[in-house]
């Protein structure tokens, strides 16, 4: 029986009860939104850990690793370690998130560069205004300062 489960039969044993009496006895509240926002956190935490593992990671066009990556292979190649698909350009995987505003970005949202309506280019938001990101013919992937402010922010759910 899961904690949520067994919410319903505390309450009827304890009558009516607040948090502190319900965390007494090992309940839990049920929180609207709360596990979705946490599991999403914790997805966005762990498709993080797996860009920054791939530090050095040369790029290639087209590549989606675990060797090589271009910019969108790495964040599909990051998400799907963390348990969610993308799709596989950096425009698609636009599409595909929920777009957020700068102020309300976090740590493993997605960075998406554009020009006009154009996406060009995305990385994995690191914090402190910087991403990782695998970024041409020639480099390798590596955490690097936001250079533009034609950013979109997009979070994976």
């Amino acid at each position: 029986m899961t904690a949520l489960n067994r919410v319903p039969s505390l309450m009827a044993r304890a009558g009516t009860a607040s948090a502190l009496t319900l965390a007494a006895v090992g309940g839990s509240i049920a929180v609207p939104g709360l596990a979705t926002d946490a599991s999403a956190a914790t997805m966005a935490t762990k498709a993080l850990k797996v860009a920054a593992s791939k530090k050095g990671a040369p790029y290639a066009w087209g590549a989606t690793g675990p060797r090589r990556f271009d910019c969108s292979g790495l964040t599909l190649y990051s998400y799907k370690k963390a348990g969610k698909k993308l799709p596989r350009t950096a425009a698609q995987q636009y599409n595909k998130t929920h777009h957020i505003s700068s102020r309300s970005r976090k740590a493993g949202d997605l960075v998406f560069f554009h020009s006009g309506s154009y996406v060009y280019h995305v990385g994995i938001y690191a914090g402190h205004g910087k991403i990782w990101h695998a970024p041409k013919t020639g480099d390798v992937v590596k955490l690097e300062r936001i250079w533009t402010k034609s950013v979109w922010y997009g979070r994976v759910s």
